[in-house]
């Protein structure tokens, strides 16, 4: 075997030695250490807004139900709640929170919140506010009961955002007697500066939520404690909060599922009625015009499966915030399908939560045109401007949840939106069914419009155009 000689052997380390400080050269020259910006691992809610969960792996909260299913004594021995525990009256400002959502402080933040178009996604937006009502919901009733969401009854866009700022979410419990429900107001407005207080035209959003809360074994309704209400400002929001609950008592018990048209309403019905014999009179010269659509024909779906990724603190439901932002998406996409425009978001109509979502469950979502304002045919002695430009569209949104066996479904919200479109363009009726809806539409159309004149709210077309919220 031959050998090398130690010159040999000097010149081949060296030269060995030369390649390996080379190639290090090159390595550090063409690669840089890895850098990544802070995750933000939630729900799609901002972080704060879910500071105050447990956080239970779902693996885990799944396989702890599954010991309870097995072990029968385990799922009969969660405690209930006490009929006799003591609620002392709360004060409105011991439920108060508020946080700042840094849009314009934080690029990577706002990322999440942007759509195609560089507008801030209200969807996104309503996930928060939910997520925030929870919250709210839970300084006042303590962390011994399950608090869910009963309706939001109003969400009305107030002003235009005409740039991209730090936005305050801020809000507190306004309404309770003592019963199981309570009233959240909540506000979103430009943060202002340290030291001084929003003003009213920097204010974007003013909503509230219905919250119930239950007993956590039973799932059956129970007490909370009611309010002390002192200064005018809180006796102001209480009583906006008593006009609320009377007025939802009252829709209900003059429902259309409960009662028949009233004798205007009828009329309306018949002049639908003879427009439609007008238009397929061959005998006639009216047609149906190009910018009226047959409401059937605006009708847009979607089904989603409930992952566990969109669950509320308690494991097993869907969080309402994330059926909320499902909910709005399919009904601007709807009117933006319908007008062939891009929609301007007005309000939200009072809307229920009728039933839980089950993760893992089959969300159907069916959003249809109901109503448009200026409407195709008026009430008699109504004006209605038939050369508007713009025009108010109101979206229904149903909900209704199978198990993925498809077995029975039920009912889980209806919503109701409202855009506006620069597009002069109608809805028409043409079954029983469709009337309903268009009256149901109508009937809260006349209602938003009163309460945003009482309260003296409200933006013109052209002004919400100009908003970077969509």
């Amino acid at each position: 075997m031959a050998s090398i000689s130690r010159t040999a052997l000097r010149r081949l380390s060296a030269a060995t030695l030369f390649r390996s400080s080379e190639s290090a050269s090159i390595y550090s020259i063409t690669h840089r250490s890895f850098h990544s910006s802070s995750s933000y691992r939630t729900d799609g809610v901002f972080r704060e807004l879910t500071a105050m969960r447990v956080r239970t792996p779902w693996i885990e909260a799944l396989r702890n139900k599954q010991t309870e299913e097995k072990d029968s004594t385990k799922a009969r021995g969660k405690p209930s709640m006490p009929k006799d525990r003591k609620l002392e009256p709360k004060r409105m400002s011991d439920s108060y929170h508020s946080l700042v959502l840094p849009l314009a402080q934080d690029p990577w933040l706002l990322d999440s919140y942007l759509n195609a178009s560089g507008h801030i996604r209200l969807g996104a937006i309503l996930m928060d506010l939910d997520a925030l009502s929870g919250i709210i919901a839970y300084k006042h009733t303590g962390e011994d009961v399950t608090t869910v969401t009963a309706a939001c009854d109003r969400i009305i866009l107030r002003n235009a955002l005409t740039e991209i700022c730090d936005l305050e979410l801020s809000g507190q419990v306004t309404y309770a007697t003592g019963r199981s429900s309570m009233e959240i107001t909540i506000q979103v407005a430009k943060a202002p500066k340290e030291g001084e207080k929003v003003k009213d035209n920097d204010v974007l959003i003013n909503c509230t939520f219905t919250m119930v809360s239950l007993d956590p074994a039973t799932k059956k309704p129970v007490n909370v404690n009611p309010l002390i209400v002192e200064t005018p400002e809180e006796k102001r929001l209480y009583e906006l909060g008593e006009r609320n609950s009377k007025l939802r008592k009252e829709r209900s018990q003059t429902s259309l599922i409960k009662h028949t048209p009233n004798d205007m309403e009828s009329d309306l019905i018949h002049a639908f009625w003879q427009r439609e014999l007008q238009y397929h009179d061959p005998h006639n010269d009216m047609r149906k015009p190009e910018n009226v659509h047959f409401m059937d024909t605006t009708t847009l779906k979607s089904a989603l499966i409930m992952q566990p990724q969109n669950r509320n603190r308690h494991h097993f439901q869907i969080f309402g915030g994330f059926l909320l932002k499902q909910t709005f998406e399919l009904a601007f996409t709807c009117a933006a399908a319908f007008a062939q425009a891009r929609p301007s978001f007005v309000s939200l109509d009072p809307s229920t939560f009728q039933n839980p979502v089950p993760v893992g469950s089959i969300l159907y979502l069916t959003s249809t045109i109901v109503y448009t304002d200026p409407p195709l045919i008026g009430a008699a002695g109504e004006t209605v401007d038939k050369d508007n430009r713009y025009t108010r569209v109101q979206v229904r949104v149903d909900t209704k949840v199978r198990d993925v066996e498809h077995g029975a479904s039920k009912p889980t919200g209806q919503f109701n939106y409202t855009f506006t479109v620069e597009k002069n363009i109608r809805v028409m009726p043409r079954t029983y069914q469709e009337f309903m809806y268009y009256l149901d539409a109508r009937r809260r159309a006349e209602q938003t419009t009163e309460s945003m004149k009482e309260e003296g709210i409200g933006m013109s077309p052209e002004t919400a155009e100009e908003s970077v919220t969509e």
